[in-house]
């Protein structure tokens, strides 16, 4: 396919689902792996999408693309979801040209997460991507597109407090032990569960505590000691859950059993210890609050710990919204003179056509300088005509104006 040709603005769509309108369980329906997004971009040229990339995070289902029809984009994603078509749309919301184009630059920015300012978002866009243009799905358009996106994200980070403070429940763990722990890198941790939120934990107890000593616990040992391994930690088998219970100082559990793991009986004759439960339902048993050595931290209790810094993450979205406004502005400039690189050269063309002719009409023995100067006249007029392009949004009529210039430059 053509990835170079600027399509139309105007059939560029977005189909998608999101928390605002979609509970986790029906948001699950249209989640999809990399082997379905495969399927999809194999499947798109059947429904008329030549460029395209889908965006499925644990927060939302987006598709971006060029089509006659939006539908098309929703049947195409439809074939290798767990929900029907018909279910989509009764949920989707549908954006159009510079709206979708706007809702993206939001995207990016964090302003339309779960968690305001959430920056993993960027990582998750990045990856969606990659895999759509692996497999030549992303066109000129959608790259540009994406990558003035990622340049804003990118410019909000740096200079706005939109990311800065905890911006998940992992996050907000790890700043409530560095708030409430003495030393928290001398600690011995017990990170029970190795999912997304469990990873996430750990890699933040390295990163922003500098933690060594934490022992990951998982139902499945292979996924606790790929964790192990990548941070240079230590796992241990689900059987051992007990015995690592009574030598650790702090425990955080994240994981989703349908019964507490951590029991009463596993702290009982302990010493102290900070438990923080970041399972929904809680993985604790209730009853170790009765414990007066056992400090049990929920989710309630660090969502709480957020307040502060997600009112000052609030009073930045204005600023965030206006260096967004600033880069979609670039961003349709460039839009708007790439629809005018067909005239351009046409003008180019022809200008260089009567420049020649005027060259042979004098007939100067000086004819090599006279090429440069013509060569320098030309690109003068070509950029004054690009410039009144891009600030008057109008090209027929510069057609003849560039023409008449040049003639005079000779006359």
């Amino acid at each position: 396919m053509n990835t170079n040709r600027l399509p139309d603005m105007a059939g560029f769509f977005l189909a998608g689902i999101s928390y605002q309108k979609t509970n986790a369980p029906a948001r699950g329906w249209f989640a999809i792996d990399q082997q379905q997004y495969a399927t999809c971009l194999a499947q798109a040229p059947a429904f008329g999408i030549g460029a395209m990339f889908i965006l499925s995070t644990c927060n939302r289902t987006e598709i971006y693309g060029f089509a006659t029809d939006p539908r098309a984009l929703i049947n195409v994603l439809c074939t290798v979801t767990k929900g029907s078509a018909a279910a989509f749309t009764d949920q989707a919301y549908l954006k159009k040209g510079r709206e979708a184009i706007t809702h993206l630059f939001q995207v990016g920015a964090g302003l339309d997460s779960q968690l305001l300012g959430d920056y993993e978002i960027v990582g998750q866009l990045k990856q969606a991507v990659k895999f759509a243009r692996d497999r030549g799905f992303i066109n000129t358009f959608l790259d540009r597109l994406v990558s003035t996106v990622l340049q804003s994200s990118k410019d909000i980070k740096n200079n706005t407090a939109l990311s800065k403070g905890a911006v998940s429940a992992a996050f907000a763990a790890v700043q409530y032990i560095k708030a409430a722990v003495t030393r928290p890198a001398d600690r011995r941790i017990l990170l029970v569960g190795a999912g997304k939120i469990g990873c996430s934990t750990c890699k933040n107890l390295v990163d922003y505590l500098g933690a060594t000593q934490i022992v990951v616990v998982n139902r499945s040992e292979a996924k606790a000691a790929g964790i192990a391994a990548a941070l240079h930690l230590t796992c241990a088998p689900m059987a051992q859950l007990a015995e690592q219970v009574a030598l650790a100082d702090i425990i955080i559990v994240t994981t989703n059993a349908a019964a507490p793991l951590i029991l009463r009986s596993h702290l009982e004759h302990t010493s102290h210890k900070l438990i923080i439960d970041l399972s929904l339902p809680g993985n604790v048993d209730a009853e170790v609050n009765q414990l007066s050595h056992i400090q049990l931290i929920g989710l309630d209790e660090i969502s709480k710990s957020n307040d502060h810094s997600l009112r000052d993450r609030q009073a930045d979205i204005p600023k965030a919204n206006a260096i967004i406004a600033r880069h979609l502005d670039d961003f349709l400039d460039w839009c708007r003179m790439r629809k005018n690189i067909p005239i351009l050269k046409a003008i180019s063309i022809r200008l260089g056509e009567i420049a020649a002719q005027q060259q042979r009409a004098v007939n100067d023995p000086e004819m090599p300088s006279v090429c440069h100067t013509a060569e320098q006249k030309i690109r003068r007029v070509i950029g004054g005509t690009a410039e009144k392009m891009r600030t008057d949004n109008h090209s027929g009529c510069y057609y003849i104006e560039a023409i008449n210039e040049l003639l005079t430059d000779f006359s």
